[in-house]
């Protein structure tokens, strides 16, 4: 063999060593080990079992509970769920390392319904390089719903930005001269619905916003901010906050006497973890928007959807606090992916179950409220985009006014 033909043929045999190494480590062509035939389907997950948001942790507790049923019921198509859930403390670099775990040494098929928006946003690269459904992420962020970017990734609850839309249009029609303070964490969480706030006042937002605020999850109390939002002179209070800060900021407002509109997130709407850690005095008033049925409202008691769901907790959760809404989206977003895989059949591969939750229609978990239900398409990754107004009074939210719809598309 010539010196020019040896060079050829090394040089061949090292572009073909390269290309095998290229597809074994291509994220193309791997594929979850259900697809293959695996006997159970394995899921990960992340949750705040510790630290600032460890309220939350209730979330995955109810997520484990319902998969038991499923499995005890003959699990999905006869393959039961293995439901791994992995403490990330609600801190980004810890998520980026459990989720590694997940993946790498556990080879779960989809992480699902990981909490928070900082953690979702540290793994959402990493499994869509690694083409792995981030299904149903529990955050209302509008990047956990962009499937031109992120095609492995979906979220399940109302964006914020539509949250932020909806108290705009109340404030616009209840106080439409009001002076808004505005207190919000610092994170997707935050800036999404501050935004949705200020897309829906419009041309009002800057004349209307007397004071805005952000908060770092790792300081320990919110009440100076509270105490310069009240000096602002401000009418109308945002709070834009997680659970311990949503208490915090209640009592904060009451202890310094003021009493303007009070417009407290969805997220931190829970009587159990906010309202009553709060105090039910210092809460009333408040204004929120829901989507979920409150399990402790005497008004669903013959509601089909709620028995199942009161029968769910007295069989494999009988002693959590019902007040929680964070006990109906456990139960929701759970029953939601049940119906998806459900759907799959025995094609477990990754892209069917991204196909298969991009395909829902007109589907309605138990606990969402009548007139709401999941509806996706391969251009519309959010999931829920209708929402209802509701005041706190006495020991409960009161609903009151149409529900109203804020579409976001990419």
């Amino acid at each position: 063999m010539s010196p020019l033909s040896f060079c050829r043929a090394r040089r061949g045999a090292l572009l073909a060593l390269s290309a095998a190494v290229l597809a074994l480590a291509s994220p193309a062509r791997a594929e979850s080990p259900a697809a293959t035939g695996a006997a159970t389907i394995r899921i990960g997950n992340l949750m705040p079992y510790s630290g600032p948001a460890s309220a939350y942790s209730i979330v995955g507790r109810i997520e484990q509970a319902y998969f038991k049923m499923i499995n005890d019921q003959g699990g999905i198509n006869g393959r039961p769920i293995e439901f791994i859930s992995y403490d990330d403390g609600y801190n980004p670099a810890k998520a980026v390392e459990q989720v590694r775990k997940l993946v790498e040494r556990d080879e779960v098929l989809m992480v699902f319904s990981a909490m928070g928006t900082p953690s979702n946003a540290a793994i959402q690269k990493y499994l869509n390089l690694k083409q792995v459904p981030q299904l149903f992420a529990a955050s209302g962020a509008t990047r956990f719903g962009d499937p031109k970017a992120f095609p492995w990734t979906m979220g399940w609850q109302p964006p914020y930005q539509t949250e932020g839309r909806v108290y705009a249009k109340y404030i616009l029609a209840t106080k439409p001269t009001a002076r808004i303070a505005v207190l919000y964490q610092n994170d997707d969480l935050g800036r999404d619905l501050l935004k949705g706030l200020k897309d829906g006042l419009g041309d009002r937002a800057t004349s209307m916003i007397a004071a805005e605020e952000s908060y770092e999850v790792t300081e320990p109390s919110v009440d100076n901010h509270v105490a310069r939002m009240k000096a602002s002179g401000a009418d109308v209070f945002v709070s834009i906050t997680t659970p311990k800060f949503a208490a915090q900021s209640i009592r904060a407002a009451a202890t310094l006497e003021w009493h303007p509109l009070y417009v407290q997130a969805l997220v931190s709407a829970s009587i159990a973890a906010v309202i009553r850690p709060a105090g039910l005095d210092a809460a009333q008033g408040l204004v929120s928007a829901a989507y979920n049925k409150d399990a402790a409202d005497p008004q669903w008691r013959d509601d089909p959807g709620m028995k199942r769901f009161h029968a769910f907790l007295d069989a494999y959760a009988p002693d959590v606090d019902r007040g929680d809404n964070s006990v109906a989206y456990g139960y929701g977003a759970a029953q939601c992916l049940v119906e998806v895989l459900r759907r799959a059949g025995d094609d477990l591969s990754r892209a069917n179950i991204m196909k298969q939750a991009a395909s829902l229609q007109g589907y309605a978990p138990d606990t969402l409220l009548p007139g709401i239900t999941v509806n996706t398409a391969a251009d519309d990754f959010h999931p829920i985009e209708q929402l209802r107004m509701m005041r706190f009074s006495g020991d409960h939210w009161d609903l009151f006014g149409p529900v109203i719809g804020g579409e976001l598309r990419n």
